[in-house]
């Protein structure tokens, strides 16, 4: 009968017992659930502006009423599309609140910046107004479909007089702004750009519409 040395026996069974230690070391990094990143917020500013100009005695006052948004544009997601009419959305990345939202303080500012309102104010509020401006943003996601990529932004605005409620204008805007890096961050930058085309758009028109009215040139 052969006696086998403890020598022997460490060198056959140290790499087994390394292997098995390997193995289960393995094992439970697999069980052990992976850390998820935190999800990146991003906003839509305004840029820094010069005060309004002073408006006309005579000239109306505005109430904009919350904006709405089209199905699937209505939460914090930022969606961007690979293939036309598929909405998907970044895994982490997220607006600090839905677009709507976001847009507010912005058409406020736009349209103070014309000089036509005498007064520009959010809804709801006590303040009666002689025109209202009702929003809702149609589409506003990251396009994959081109490179480099591009952002679209679509808004519809009514603008309608309160006394007489009738639509004194009406009209859809759009812009769509290239991104600068296929990356979150590159649309929320074209993004806040397009924003920006869109609404200096929209408030010229409105105030178009109220010297149009007034016969105004």
């Amino acid at each position: 009968m052969r006696v086998i040395s403890r020598r022997t026996l460490a060198r056959v069974c140290l790499p087994v017992v390394a292997a098995l230690t390997l193995a289960a070391a393995g094992a439970c990094s697999l069980l052990r659930p992976t850390a998820t990143p935190a999800p990146a917020f991003y906003s839509l500013d305004a840029p820094r502006e010069a005060a309004p100009p002073a408006a006309p005695a005579a000239a109306p006052t505005l109430i904009i009423n919350p904006s709405t948004a089209a199905a699937g544009y209505d939460s914090q997601r930022i969606i961007y599309l690979r293939e036309a009419h598929k909405l998907e959305y970044f895994a982490n990345s997220e607006w600090v609140d839905p677009p709507a939202r976001m847009l507010m303080p912005l058409l406020v500012a736009a349209a103070e910046h014309t000089g036509a309102f005498r007064a520009v104010v959010l809804t709801p509020s006590a303040a009666a107004g002689d025109l209202r401006l009702d929003t809702e943003i149609i589409r506003l996601h990251h396009e994959f479909l081109t490179q480099p990529s591009c952002v679209r932004f679509t808004l519809r605005a009514h603008l309608v007089e309160n006394t007489a409620r009738r639509v004194l204008a009406s009209r859809e805007f759009e812009a769509v702004v290239p991104a600068a890096s296929e990356n979150p961050y590159g649309g929320v930058v074209a993004a806040n750009r397009a924003v920006q085309i869109v609404l200096e758009n929209l408030a010229a028109f409105c105030a178009d519409a109220v010297r149009g009215a007034r016969g105004e040139k």
